[in-house]
């Protein structure tokens, strides 16, 4: 029996080169956004999720806090990074499928950062999303989902861009189709190519408001940025929810 065609994200969030086109993302507003995330919450302790944590650099700064922390994700590359790299008592780091279940009844909070929803074909595979989160939190616990502003992004999507890192040469191009954001990613070094693809779900405020309803949250709050301003559809860059567990 043949092996079963991976999904676009379990190709290209394993490939080193993911990670030379995204390498200097800003780890400072990363922090001062999980500074703003503490503080509005008033955490002084607990034990907290970070959903789909990539190669770990946030779970590690919120480990370096004090808190206990636990950082999933897909990408067997990504966890085996974060694992080496990354080393405190209170972290650990495991591959995991964000569909599922992990622990039950265990986390304070669970956080989901920069976009790391919404790369599925149907729209009910985020519900198996929350529906793990859900299961995941204690009683009264919070998630707190950072998306794009996707009215936003379409509004003023650049079809093409062209970059060069690392002496790789990135040939990006962007299109809105299925109700999904589309990045073709086109690769050349030397005599090599490669070609990757992402796709994320456009998911507006209402289909975030539709899947906490359908698994059990209450929405606390909905901010618009790293600095935690008010959520506004046409102009904000971000969409931050805040939900907490019936």
């Amino acid at each position: 029996m043949s092996e079963q065609k991976k999904q676009w994200f379990e190709l290209w969030f394993d490939s080193p080169l993911y990670h030379v086109l995204y390498k200097n993302r800003n780890q400072d507003e990363a922090n001062h956004f999980i500074d703003n995330v503490i503080k509005h919450l008033e955490i002084n302790y607990g034990s907290i999720l970070d959903l789909a944590c990539g190669k770990g650099r946030h779970a590690y700064y919120l480990a370096e806090k004090g808190f206990d922390v636990v950082g999933l994700d897909l990408s067997k590359e990504s966890i085996q990074y974060a694992n080496t790299m990354y080393q405190l008592p209170n972290l650990e780091f495991y591959v995991h499928d964000m569909r599922l279940p992990f622990r039950i009844n265990y986390f304070d909070y669970i956080f989901n950062f920069f976009t790391s929803l919404g790369y599925f074909d149907d729209l009910k595979e985020n519900e198996k999303v929350f529906h793990s989160m859900h299961s995941g939190l204690k009683e009264g616990g919070h998630i707190l989902i950072d998306f794009m502003n996707a009215e936003k992004v379409i509004n003023n999507l650049v079809p093409r861009e062209n970059k060069i890192i690392d002496d790789y040469h990135f040939y990006i191009r962007k299109e809105v189709s299925n109700g999904k954001i589309i990045k073709q990613i086109q690769i050349e070094k030397e005599e090599k190519m490669w070609l990757f693809k992402e796709e994320v779900q456009v998911l507006m405020q209402h289909h975030f408001h539709t899947f906490l309803n359908n698994t059990g949250f209450t929405l606390v709050k909905e901010f618009g940025d790293y600095q935690l301003n008010p959520f506004h559809p046409k102009t904000s860059d971000r969409y931050i929810l805040l939900a907490k567990k019936k």
